[in-house]
């Protein structure tokens, strides 16, 4: 080696462990951003069987949040045959990466069903 290319590969590291860091921590943040979204979207799911079967509105909320991210919001809505389920929640993270997460369900009520 070289007496000029000493310090070549502390600078280089120096630029590359902190990108890659970065670039680690923005995986992990986007797979539990997903994670979140699939639990709005089965919790959505879960509200909607129970609300279709005549649960009170209060037990369906209460299977959603089972299920649902913390901290998320569950509206229930009837219109006509079908019930209607929303979940929506804040994915972890700071500032611009805490987005709005959401999962949606419908379902139709069995009493309609003859």
């Amino acid at each position: 080696m070289r007496r000029s290319d000493r310090g070549q590969v502390t600078a280089e590291a120096a630029l590359v462990l902190p990108t890659l860091t970065l670039f680690g921590a923005v995986l992990i943040w986007g797979l539990m951003a997903a994670s979140a979204q699939i639990q709005c979207v089965d919790a959505a799911r879960a509200a909607a069987r129970a609300a279709a079967r005549s649960d009170p509105p209060s037990e369906a909320a209460a299977a959603a949040r089972a299920v649902a991210p913390e901290g998320a919001r569950v509206s229930l809505s009837r219109e006509g045959d079908l019930v209607r389920v929303r979940v929506t929640a804040r994915s972890a993270g700071p500032g611009p990466l805490a987005v709005s997460l959401g999962g949606e369900a419908v379902a139709l009520a069995e009493e309609t069903v003859a």
